[in-house]
C-alpha cells in the first residue's frame, strides 16, 4: 500500500497534534460487559485521501472503517474479520476487512455514490436500501471460516450491526459509530464505541447503559479536542468501575504490493496477456481496498510475459 498525502497542511496539523489512533477495551459492571473503544480520525483522514472520497462518501465508508476496527476487538492473533454489505440503494454495499493486530482496509462499491438529491439529514436508511450484511471471521488454523448473515433492518451501520450480534450470535450489543466535520467538511475527530454483554450480564444493566446513552459525550467531538479512546472509556462508564485490559493500534493500512500485482499479471490467460500487450502504457491497476495505484511500463510488462506469448 502506498499512502496518498494529506494536503491540507491545518488538517495535518490537526491529526499530528491528536493521540494516536488505537482500539482501548475495558470490562465494566463486574466484568460482564466488554467495551471497545475506537479513536480513528488519522485512520478514516487517511482512507478519505487513498480513496479520494467525498463528504457523503467519507461519512459512509468512515463508519465502515471504525465499524471494523470495533468488530476486529472479537478476534485475536493473526485473525481477522470481514463485513460485507450488498445493497439496493446508492451506494450498492461496502466490503471492510480488519485485523486483530489492529490494520483495517475496504471500499464502498459505488465511490462515487450518484444521489438523486443531495441529502437533507444523516440519515443513511436511503443509501443503503434493501440488502444484507454478512460478518465472516476467518481463524488462524481454522480449515472453514465462521459466517453469518442478516437481511438489513435499519439503514443505519451501528443499528445493523447490533442487530446482527442480537440475531446472528444470541449476544446483545450496542455500537456507536462516530464522524465530527468542520464546517469545511474535514474529518475533525471519528471514533467509534461497542458494547457487549457477557455471560451474567442482567437486564438491567443493560437497561441503565441503554438509559444513560444519550448522556454521553459525542464521541468524534471528544477525539477531535484530543481525548484519547482510553481517556473516554474510563470518563464514560466511570459509574460502572472499569478495567483497562487491552490497547491496541489502529490504523489504515493493506498488504497489497507491486510484487502481488506482478504475480496476477502473470497469472492472466494467454488471451488477456495479448490484448494488455497490443494496449496502451502504462498499465495502471488499482488496489479497491486501499486506492493504491501499481503503474507497469510497457517495458516492465513485456519482460513479465517473457516466454508467456
Amino acid at each position: 500500500m502506498i499512502s496518498k498525502a494529506i494536503d491540507d497542511k491545518e488538517l495535518k496539523e490537526h491529526i499530528t497534534s491528536l493521540p494516536p489512533d488505537g482500539r482501548e477495551v475495558f470490562l465494566i459492571a463486574d466484568e460482564t460487559v466488554r467495551v471497545s473503544v475506537v479513536s480513528a480520525t488519522t485512520m478514516v483522514n487517511q482512507m478519505r485521501a487513498n480513496h479520494n472520497t467525498g463528504l457523503v462518501e467519507t461519512y459512509v465508508l468512515g463508519q465502515g472503517y471504525i465499524a471494523g476496527a470495533l468488530l476486529a476487538s472479537t478476534v485475536k492473533g493473526s485473525d481477522r474479520v470481514q463485513l460485507n454489505i450488498e445493497c439496493g440503494g446508492p451506494i450498492g454495499g461496502m466490503y471492510i476487512e480488519a485485523w486483530a493486530s489492529g490494520a483495517v482496509r475496504g471500499y464502498l462499491k459505488h465511490n462515487p455514490i450518484v444521489l438523486d438529491k443531495p441529502l437533507e439529514s444523516l440519515d443513511t436508511s436511503l443509501l443503503y436500501g434493501p440488502g444484507f450484511m454478512t460478518v465472516t471471521k476467518i481463524l488462524e488454523g481454522s480449515r472453514t471460516p465462521f459466517s453469518g448473515q442478516i437481511m438489513l433492518g435499519h439503514g443505519n451501520l451501528a443499528n445493523d450491526l447490533a442487530l446482527y450480534f442480537r440475531e446472528s450470535e444470541q449476544t446483545p450489543s450496542l455500537f456507536y459509530l462516530s464522524l465530527k466535520f468542520d464546517r469545511s467538511g474535514r474529518v475533525w475527530g471519528a471514533g467509534g464505541l461497542f458494547i457487549q454483554a457477557l455471560p451474567g450480564c442482567s437486564d438491567n444493566t443493560l437497561e441503565r447503559l441503554q438509559e444513560s446513552a444519550a448522556s454521553w459525550d459525542n464521541l468524534g467531538t471528544a477525539m477531535s479536542e484530543g481525548m484519547s479512546a482510553k481517556e473516554y472509556g474510563l470518563k464514560t462508564f466511570e459509574a460502572y468501575s472499569p478495567k483497562h485490559i487491552a490497547h491496541i493500534p489502529t490504523g489504515f493500512s493493506c498488504p497489497c504490493s507491486k510484487e502481488h500485482f506482478e504475480g496476477y499479471l502473470k497469472a492472466l490467460p494467454e488471451s488477456e496477456k495479448l490484448a494488455i500487450k497490443n494496449g496502451s502504457f502504462p498499465l495502471v491497476l488499482e488496489c479497491f481496498n486501499c486506492g493504491t495505484d501499481y503503474s507497469f511500463s510497457k517495458e516492465e510488462t513485456e519482460n513479465l510475459f517473457r516466454g508467456d506469448l
